[in-house]
């Protein structure tokens, strides 16, 4: 089998509400998102998405990904999308870097890869786990009360984890967490993220100030060197997630203890493949994982899943749905939302594809 064909689409995803982190430093109305269809010489297709949480968030940008699939592709023509390793070593050496281009074309050769043994993509990542996987909430940074109307919204569609976004000051960041922590629903588990909005003095502070708060803090400071500061100073338990780019960076963290989970995007570390080395170290290791992708629709969000399912489970926190957050829904099939848990499909591949009159031309087609 031999790809023949690389066709990239993009599309703009609209927020349903306009969606803040870092205590309003940064404001997002829409996400532009690019998805990308494998064809191959026997007639089996794979579809793969990268969404960069817009140009602000991450060291990635939407349209970088569309140039970078443009110069990847020639280097891919005539590759057996099956070989997800050699393909992997084939975009690593025609573009060192910007793991966030290749995620989609790797998501891509997976769906392939299921499709043509017939399996769902989760039972080639180690194989489908019992139950369910549990979706977490995603709760913008607003004043208290709008935060828990929120959460409580959430709640309702039977979510038990919320992740709520802080970083704006001190004082408010305590208030904020201290009153979630008392007016959250019974039975709830709260993540606190700052998306790496603190100076090092400020995490110590508010996570001092607020010891008595059963949660876990998420990526606290910019910098690896600043988190690991606040970890030997606090005692809540930590999630790194933006510094965590590489398995080298992995390695640091289980290293010096930096940490107690990770938060896990294959869009972010490069694809389906790199992030299951995450995740089996992070098995072996004894560390929490988040896994969920940085954006997209729900064929990112179903890919995600799919490696979620095939974890076993004492060592999942959660997955986040970011297409529950978008305005349209271009994607037939997938996972999707079961009362506040979801599960891989049970069909070859990845058990989601765009619906061809949501997609419009193609922005890039590259091969015959």
């Amino acid at each position: 089998m031999k790809i023949v064909r690389i066709s990239a689409f993009g599309l703009t995803l609209p927020l349903r509400r306009p969606y803040e982190l870092q205590g309003g430093r940064l404001r997002f109305e829409e996400l532009d998102s690019t998805l990308v269809r494998l064809d191959t010489d026997e007639g089996v297709s794979g579809w793969g998405e990268g969404c960069p949480w817009g140009s602000t968030y991450l060291p990635a940008f939407p349209r970088g990904v569309r140039a970078g699939i443009e110069e990847l592709a020639p280097a891919l023509l005539g590759q057996d999308p099956r070989r997800t390793d050699v393909v992997n070593s084939v975009m690593d050496k025609a573009l060192p870097g910007h793991p966030y281009v290749k995620s989609a074309i790797d998501i891509a050769c997976w769906d392939v890869l299921g499709k043509s043994t017939g399996l769902p993509v989760c039972d080639l990542l180690g194989g489908r786990r019992p139950g369910d996987v549990t979706i977490q909430s995603s709760i913008p940074s607003t004043d208290p009360t709008e935060m828990l109307r929120t959460i409580e919204s959430y709640h309702a569609r039977g979510y038990t984890i919320h992740s709520a976004k802080v970083g704006s000051d001190v004082a408010a960041d305590i208030e904020r967490i201290e009153y979630l922590a008392e007016h959250i629903p019974v039975g709830s588990s709260l993540t606190i993220d700052a998306n790496r909005a603190w100076m090092p003095d400020q995490a110590i502070r508010v996570m001092r100030a607020t010891e008595a708060v059963d949660a876990y803090f998420e990526q606290p400071c910019a910098t690896y060197d600043g988190s690991l500061q606040v970890r030997r100073a606090t005692r809540q338990p930590i999630l790194l997630d933006e510094i965590i780019h590489t398995y080298a960076d992995l390695l640091r963290a289980h290293r010096d203890r930096a940490c107690e989970g990770i938060g896990l995007k294959p869009n972010r570390v490069g694809g389906l493949t790199k992030a299951r080395l995450f995740r089996d170290f992070c098995v072996q290791t004894g560390m929490r994982l988040n896994i969920e992708d940085t954006g997209g629709t729900a064929l990112a969000d179903t890919a995600a899943v799919h490696l979620a399912q095939a974890t076993p489970a004492r060592y999942q926190r959660g997955t986040w749905f970011c297409h529950e957050m978008i305005t349209v829904d271009p994607i037939i099939g997938g996972a999707r939302n079961l009362g506040g848990v979801t599960r891989a499909p049970d069909i070859p591949g990845l058990g989601a594809e765009p619906d061809p009159e949501a997609l419009g031309d193609p922005v890039l087609v590259v091969g015959g």
